[in-house]
């Protein structure tokens, strides 16, 4: 879509901005953007509420996950479990190399020599051609996560990747995705009840000490925080809230 078309849609899903709940925002995406609205998930604890809440609406989003190959086992267990749970599917996006094609190209370990190229390759590049053909995507963003994330909006207009962007969760604090998590019986990883509260690849992700912040295991020991998915290439829409319309 071209960019004033892009702001139109963003203006017609107004009502989604502070007046609705989580369900809400994703039904009334449903509405404005199926069947071209995509969900993006790494199986953290945001994406299976996100999961729950579509599954149990049965709400039609194109759920994939980028599928680097470098998952924990737990996590494709998580995969598999969700799927059977909900009833749906969780399409994997793959990258253009194995990751015994890439080392034989790249070398052994590119995330440890060069961890932006790594997710460029296993991520980025997979991403943007997951999202080829979409209107909106949906993703597990909270701005309680990291500082790069704080100013990020209910409703985005993501400048990389050339659509609307929908983070449900925006609003959402630790304390009200675990308790939903409790009330709702969602299945996530186990993982993260053993000191991973964000989760990655496997060579990229470590352990939390107490006191730390939630992403202090991605990539550790170096600068890096965002694999180049979610960083800041979106700009918030300001728009005035409109009145609840019943719905």
């Amino acid at each position: 879509m071209q960019q004033l078309e892009q702001e139109q849609h963003v203006r017609d899903i107004d009502r989604l901005l502070k007046l609705r709940t989580t369900t809400d925002t994703l039904r009334v995406a449903s509405e404005h953007f199926a069947p071209r609205l995509v969900m993006a998930t790494a199986f953290g604890v945001e994406g299976c509420v996100l999961i729950d809440i579509i599954g149990k609406n049965h709400l039609p989003v194109d759920i994939f996950t980028l599928d680097t190959g470098l998952f924990f086992k737990e996590t494709y267990t998580l995969w598999s479990k969700l799927e059977e749970r909900y009833g749906l599917r969780v399409r994997a996006v793959q990258p253009e190399f194995s990751v015994s094609e890439q080392a034989n190209r790249y070398g052994e370990a590119l995330w440890e020599r060069d961890p932006d190229r790594c997710c460029e390759l296993r991520k980025v590049q997979p991403l943007r051609a997951a999202l080829e053909g979409a209107e909106a995507w949906v993703t597990g963003l909270r701005r309680e996560q990291t500082t790069e994330r704080a100013n990020a909006s209910l409703v985005d207009l993501d400048e990389k990747f050339g659509l609307v962007k929908i983070n449900p969760l925006v609003e959402w604090t630790t304390r009200d995705v675990w308790e939903y998590v409790r009330e709702h019986d969602v299945p996530f990883n186990p993982l993260h009840e053993r000191g991973y509260p964000s989760l990655g690849c496997m060579p990229c992700t470590s352990r939390v000490r107490d006191g730390e912040n939630p992403r202090a295991g991605r990539w550790r020991g170096s600068t890096k925080t965002e694999c180049g998915i979610h960083n800041r290439a979106s700009r918030p829409v300001l728009l005035p809230v409109l009145q609840p319309t019943g719905l």
